[in-house]
This record gives C-alpha cells, structure tokens and sequence, in this order.
C-alpha cells in the first residue's frame, strides 16, 4: 500500500509511475476524500475539546454542590451525538480510501527499465549453456507419458484440465526435488517453516493478492479462507502487526507448500504439461530485511535462487522485469528463466521480487530503528526458490536420452535412491 502522504505531496510523479506501469490511475477523488478525512478528524477534535470544557463545568459544579443547569447537559449530549456521527462518517471515508489504495499497485524502482510490456525486458546474464542433442529432443509431457511417471489423463478425469498425476519414479523425482531445494537453502541461512494451506482475507489483503486479483484465486465461500497461491501469503503474515528487533534482521525463511491458482486470463497457454497447473508444488524464498539493505538482499536472494539450477547443472537466464511487466506488488523484479530443450526457449522458473514498504504497510509490520528510534516499516522480499514442477519439466527435457530415458542430475540421486528413469 501506498503512503497517502506521499501521493498527496508528490501526486504528478506517483501518477506517472503509475503510467509506467500501464495503469491510468486519477488519484483526484483520494485526495478529496483525504481532505474531508482531516477536516472531519478536525471537527471531531474540537468537539472532544468543547465536550471536555463543558466536562469539567459540571465536575466543578458538582464539588461545590451546586445544580447543574439544563443547556449545559443537553450541550453535552448535543455534542456527544454530533461526534458519534462524525466518527461514523468517518469510518466510511477511511474505508473508501482504503478500498482505493488497496487496488493501486507499488511503485517501481528508478533502476527499472521502462517498457509496456515483456518485450522491453533486459538480459542480466546467462548462466550455463543448452546442451546440443544429437537427436530433436521432446517435450516433458511427452517423455513423462512414455516412462509412464506422468498422467495428464487420470488428472482429467480426477479434477478437469490444468492437473496432473504423478506416479512410481515420477513422484520420487518430485519428493526428491523439494528436499534438495530445502536442505540447500537451510544450509544457506535461510530457516524453514511449514505453515497453512488455507490462510483469511486479511492475509490474502496483506500480501496483495486481494482485492485486486480476487478472480484469480481459490475461496472456501462457506468459510471466508483462500487456498494459497504461493507460500509467500502465511509465510509473510506470520509477522503482520509486530515490531521486530532491528539486531534480528534481516529474517530468512524457506517453506514447501502445494500453490493453488485459477491461471485466469491465461487460457490457451501452456495447456500442457507441468507449466501452467492450477495445482503445483514450489519452495519460496521470504525475507524481512531493513529498508537500508533491501536492493542487496534483492541481488543476494537471485543468487540463492540461482543457486538449486546451477547445483542441478539446468541453463538459465537472469531476467530484470521492466516497469510494465513488474508484478501489482513488487518495486523490482528479476525473473529466473530456465532451459526448456523440448521448447527450445527459456521459460520462468522464478520470480525474485523486492516489494520494499508495500507489503508491510499494508499488514503493519514494523521494526524499531536504532538511529531514529522510532518504529519504521521493515522491508520485505520474496522469491521462488523454486517452482518444482518446472524443474521436474526442466529436468525431463534437458536431461532426456535418445532411448527415451532421463538421467537423474548427480545432486538428487542420494535422494532419489537411483540415477536413470527407463
């Protein structure tokens, strides 16, 4: 959420930002309701003084003991109603500039491109290099059908389209998969939670997922809770409302969790395989940093999320988002894109993102600053570390035999038991 103070004070620039991002945004009726907000918290004050003032006659009077007069009482009831309706409309003017701030997107980084959309993207750098295959290699559906460890079909018929079903090996690969990508980062420094898979409104708000994004997500309707989109939403409201030390930042979690999402907007791509389910596994990557350090925790978590590919010898590329393609809640993103043979391109396999004080406004996560001593916002950052099923994919593609086989990355086989699938 943005500063209502910031966008009063420097409106034209926070309206091009806004611009930048592909969204025409008139903040002129937030700004009126602004103003009635303070003239109406005004109005309250004064009354509150006026009541005390009236308050203090009848204290006085009744010591003396001496009869309180009629105007003076009905002053004060007076007063006292015209308050409790100031305050009421007062709530329905914060609620309505709520409701406008929480659908207006961060602002992004001045070190981010701009650019409509994905096309105006930059190249960080490459890392690794696509094997050349001596044959045309195929698509990981394809290969997990023929080895029999993936079923799109009794995934059809079990849920609808956009599931899979795992089996023998397949599910192996998968376990195998998520305990390397969270042995790595624990060892790396991060601390691993699980948490819920069903998390509230006010958790699903705090993040950013809604109001915005509503059609895009999964809800209990009888029980107002959410299948999580990513294990971002608990992992960073854990902290909503708390002041944290400043001496313990910044905090580094790792979490597993099966991701939900309906993928709307999103219909004819990726219909197949494993890249664009509305049931997925993936491990995430959440840190709470202080503001002063964030943009390097940024670099530092690409790296960490670099890090599982290059162990698992997977191409990849480093991808800085420009400011049309930037997600609703982020100031910066980088994009890990990973080798797909069969498709011959890179596909997203991560997204690194630094949301700076946007997330934490909105869930009022605060630590105490040692110079200022005041409580500011902390920083968070999020980023996949990474999405499993797109490994699995990268893994089946870029690994894949003439015979059909695929040979297990030398990393996993300790958790796999085995080094080929036939």
């Amino acid at each position: 959420m943005l500063d209502i103070k910031a966008i009063r004070e420097n409106v034209e620039t926070v309206t091009q930002a806004m611009l930048n991002r592909n969204q025409d945004i008139n903040f002129n009726n937030l700004l009126k309701l602004d103003d009635r907000r303070r003239e109406t918290i005004s109005k309250i004050e004064n009354l509150r003084f006026e009541r005390n003032q009236e308050t203090e006659k009848i204290g006085k009077l009744k010591k003396e003991n001496k009869e309180i007069p009629q105007e003076i009482l009905e002053r004060v009831n007076k007063i006292r109603d015209v308050i409790q309706e100031l305050e009421k409309q007062l709530l329905t003017i914060e609620n309505q500039m709520e409701d406008f701030l929480l659908r207006v997107p961060n602002t992004v980084d001045e070190n981010v491109p701009l650019g409509k959309d994905e096309k105006s993207n930059k190249v960080i750098r490459y890392v690794g290099k696509p094997k050349e295959f001596s044959f045309k290699p195929k698509h990981h559906w394809g290969i997990g059908e023929a080895l029999g460890i993936l079923d799109f079909s009794a995934a059809s018929k079990i849920s609808g389209s956009r599931f899979a079903v795992l089996k023998g090996k397949g599910c192996a690969l998968e376990r195998a998969i998520i305990s390397f990508f969270l042995n790595t980062h624990t060892q790396n420094g991060y601390k691993e939670i699980m948490t819920p898979y069903l998390v509230n409104r006010v958790s699903m708000t705090g993040t950013g997922q809604l109001p915005k994004f509503e059609e895009e997500v999964f809800k209990c309707c009888d029980d107002d809770l959410y299948l999580i989109p990513t294990a971002e939403v608990p992992v960073t409201n854990m902290y909503r409302d708390d002041v944290l030390e400043e001496s313990c930042l910044p905090q580094k979690f790792t979490s597993y969790s099966a991701c939900f999402r309906r993928e709307a907007g999103s219909y004819g791509k990726d219909t197949k395989g494993l890249i664009r389910n509305h049931q997925f596994n993936k491990v995430e990557l959440v840190k709470f940093v202080n503001p002063e350090k964030s943009m390097e925790e940024l670099e530092n978590l690409v790296l960490d999320a670099g890090k599982v590919l290059e162990l698992l010898e997977l191409p990849y590329r480093v991808m800085l988002l420009c400011s049309g393609d930037t997600g609703f809640s982020s100031s910066k993103t980088y994009d890990l894109e990973v080798w797909l043979a069969g498709d011959g391109a890179y596909r997203e396999i991560s997204s690194c993102s630094n949301f700076k004080d946007f997330q934490a406004r909105r869930m009022n996560i605060k630590y105490k600053n040692s110079q200022t001593k005041k409580r500011e916002f902390v920083h968070t950052l999020n980023g996949s570390g990474v999405a499993v099923g797109r490994a699995f994919a990268a893994i089946l593609e870029n690994f894949q035999q003439e015979d059909g086989s695929v040979i297990i990355p030398e990393v996993l086989r300790k958790y796999t038991g085995f080094d080929v699938i036939k």
